[in-house]
């Protein structure tokens, strides 16, 4: 089954994200399996803590995101600590770590030449 997920992520800001989790988690993780989440995961980061919840289909997630126990949940974050967006969040990007560039060897661009200087002629 291909599930479609979202990210609830909290950010630790005049209280740590971890009280809202603790807070929270019961009644979200109860809205989301009873209104059709197949898969869920909470991941602690190092700036707060990310809720992944995959849907069957977006439908499903738009009646959870609109249940009264979620919209409370939500309310009770400042809003400039939480986000939700579609996708896997958190660290849910790649297992590696990234390259870093090297240096490009070949043409380079020419140094800037400064203009000679202008001669004025003065009549006396």
């Amino acid at each position: 089954m291909n599930l479609v997920w979202w990210s609830i992520e909290v950010r630790d800001g005049e209280t740590p994200a971890r009280q809202w989790r603790d807070a929270w988690s019961r009644s979200l993780l109860e809205a989301a399996v009873t209104h059709g989440a197949h898969d869920f995961i909470w991941q602690a980061e190092p700036f707060g803590v990310v809720l992944e919840l995959g849907f069957a289909g977006t439908g499903d997630w738009d009646r959870f995101r609109h249940l009264p126990a979620v919209v409370a949940a939500l309310d009770a974050v400042d809003p400039t600590s939480i986000y939700v967006y579609p996708g896997r969040g958190g660290s849910a990007g790649a297992g590696l770590p990234r390259r870093t560039p090297r240096p490009v060897r070949g043409d380079a661009a020419p140094l800037p030449v400064e203009p000679p200087a202008l001669l004025v002629a003065r009549l006396s």
